[in-house]
Formats: structure tokens, sequence, C-alpha cells
């Protein structure tokens, strides 16, 4: 099943096009936005290459759901609900540009995220794995739900700190 377009009361999640490659780099390899994503921000070349396979594996072979999200028809992010052994379970990831840090979008798209996993997926559990130095993040996460569930020590000597939420009731 492709994609699908989800919308919150600010926000437009929508399969990426080819024209948001700018804007993936540029959000990718910003050193706030990308210091706590998996190895740290992208250089350009690996951002853009990341940003290609978003069409020619993701969208290609169905992998996952992947999202561009916008704000008033202007990109500001990135979303995604994928299956991880890391979790042993569907994981959500985000990141919003710097402009949008700050009024609450990242609130409105973990919600998104979390309903479309129940709702949709009809998962029962939906996991994020957030960098133990990423306290807004954690801050978000504990807000709308998720719970502690474990660490995991890195090879790097940190910690990433595994949160869970389950639907109420």
């Amino acid at each position: 099943m492709p994609t699908p377009v989800l919308h919150t009361d600010r926000l437009r999640l929508e399969p990426y096009r080819p024209d948001d490659a700018e804007d993936f780099v540029t959000l990718f390899t910003d050193p706030e936005v990308g210091r706590f994503m998996g190895d740290g921000p992208l250089s350009a070349e690996d951002a853009g290459a990341l940003f290609g396979r978003v069409f020619s594996k993701v969208y290609a072979n169905d992998l996952f759901d992947l999202w561009a999200v916008r704000h008033d028809g202007r990109y500001v992010g990135h979303a995604e609900i994928k299956r991880t052994d890391q979790v042993d379970g569907h994981e959500i990831v985000y990141a919003l540009a710097k402009p949008a840090w700050g009024g609450g979008l990242g609130t409105e798209l973990a919600r998104a995220l979390v309903r479309y996993g129940f709702d949709t997926l009809a998962l029962p559990v939906v996991y994020a794995t957030v960098a133990d130095a990423n306290d807004a993040s954690l801050a978000l996460l504990g807000k709308i739900g998720f719970t502690y569930e474990r660490d995991i020590a890195e090879a790097d000597g940190t910690t990433t700190r595994v949160v869970a939420a389950r639907p109420a009731g």
C-alpha cells in the first residue's frame, strides 16, 4: 500500500516529491537537527544519496511509510514509521527544521504518527528510540503518553532510550 497523505490541524504529511530534494538535504545536513539522528548530521552528498533511496528503495518496494511534512504548504520536516529489530516492533522517526521548532508542531506530528500506527497499522505498541541527551524529544514523547521501556548502550558510549506508547483503554 503506498504511503497515504495524513492531515492534522496544521500539518500535511505526504509522500516526498522529487522537488523536495533541496529541503531534504538542508534538513539532514543541519548540525542542530541532525545531532541526535542516527550517526549525526549527514554530508550533503550522503543526504542526497539518502533522498534518492527514498524513491529507488523505500517507495519503489513499499518498504514503510515515509513523509514530507508541510505547514502552510512549506516543507518543515520529515516523518516515518517503520519496523525495526532494535525494538522488535514499529518505531516513529521525525525531524523538524529549526524554524518549525517551539510552536507545538513536533507534538502534533508525533501524535499523528502514533495515531496512524494504532488506527491504520493496528499496532499494539508504537516505539521511539531517542538519544538520552535529547531532553526535548523525551519530554515531548512523555507528554503524549510514551513511557520508558529500556536503555540501549551504544558502541560510541552514548545511551539510546527506548520509549513506547500503547493504545488507551
